[in-house]
């Protein structure tokens, strides 16, 4: 091995500078060249691609997103656009590469792999939907965000005697709201994948009013059936029954950009590092991740063909705890 390469793709995630650096600087170490490819697959598409150094990557641990870049490229969908993309390893002398990504980003690694080219997956997304990883790149840190808004959401809502809705990122997954909901002391939390009736959760927050209780706190995850904006929609008919008067946040991208946490930014050198010796080893088509504290390699066959399961122990937590 003399040459490699390695993208981020999908949506960024805090923590996958500090995946880059160690991917470059092991890489180096181990005597190889390691080539960055700009914004995700469409750079792997359209041939943008430079050498890194170890200076290159000096001082990026501790920020958030990509210094690669990412973006959409339909073209990458395609087997003639993977074609083109193949062809510009080969002209660039790539003979391996590492993608750092969620589930969108492994499904085009194991597309490459299937078609012979050496690829080693890294876990990174703030969703932590995806398998072969219990926890992912970024999601430590987007769940201290979104912790400290609701905590500062409830300073405001206890001086108003309000209720709050607080919207989270999950467009498929709801552990981002699950969390932030638990270690937040939301009155209740509102998931894809476990369906909720908008009545219960104006039953919650009437509940919470009776009790006596200062507000009234909702996490909910972007992508269920009662977001914000259809609790709004069902709360506007049914206002008078809250007893709070009612607040909506949607923290949307703010979770992306933190400032990656010790956590993150160990879980990914850890990630990166590992990668690198996967390639060393020959062990190509796997995904690193994190399991049993762990560093853990799983075919991207694996991964692409299971959905990792959500804990709805946690959900039932929840339940018990807001009395």
């Amino acid at each position: 091995m003399k040459r490699i390469g390695v993208l981020t793709s999908g949506g960024d995630a805090p923590g996958m500078n500090a995946a880059i650096r160690a991917v470059v600087r092991t890489g180096l170490y181990k005597g190889w060249e390691v080539v960055g490819i700009r914004n995700g697959y469409a750079g792997l598409y359209n041939n943008n691609m430079a050498p890194m150094g170890a200076r290159d990557v000096g001082g990026i641990i501790q920020q958030g997103g990509t210094v690669l870049g990412s973006s959409r490229c339909p073209e990458f969908k395609t087997e003639e656009g993977r074609r083109k993309a193949l062809r510009n390893l080969e002209e660039q002398a790539v003979e391996a590469l590492v993608i750092i990504g969620g589930n969108g980003s492994q499904a085009g690694a194991h597309a490459l792999s299937q078609m012979g080219f050496p690829v080693v997956g890294v876990a990174s997304t703030i969703d932590n939907d995806l398998y072969g990883s219990e926890i992912t790149i970024g999601v430590d840190t987007a769940l201290d965000v979104a912790l400290v808004a609701i905590d500062q959401l409830k300073v405001t809502a206890s001086s108003h005697h309000r209720a709050f809705i607080v919207e989270v990122m999950g467009r498929d997954c709801g552990y981002l709201a699950l969390v932030t909901g638990i270690t937040g002391g939301a009155e209740y939390i509102v998931i894809p994948e476990f369906e909720t009736d908008a009545e219960d959760v104006v039953e919650a927050i009437r509940k919470a009013y009776e009790r006596g209780k200062a507000h009234a706190l909702i996490v909910v995850a972007e992508g269920a059936k009662y977001n914000a904006r259809g609790l709004d929609s069902y709360f506007a008919k049914h206002h008078e029954r809250l007893g709070f008067d009612l607040r909506i946040t949607t923290l949307g991208h703010v979770q992306r950009g933190g400032t990656p946490g010790a956590f993150d930014r160990l879980l990914a050198t850890r990630l990166g590092a590992a990668a690198t010796e996967y390639i060393a080893e020959g062990k190509f088509g796997v995904l690193a991740g994190l399991n049993n504290g762990q560093v853990t390699s799983t075919p991207l066959a694996e991964v692409m063909a299971n959905k990792k399961p959500l804990d709805l122990n946690l959900l039932r937590l929840s339940e018990v705890l807001n009395i």
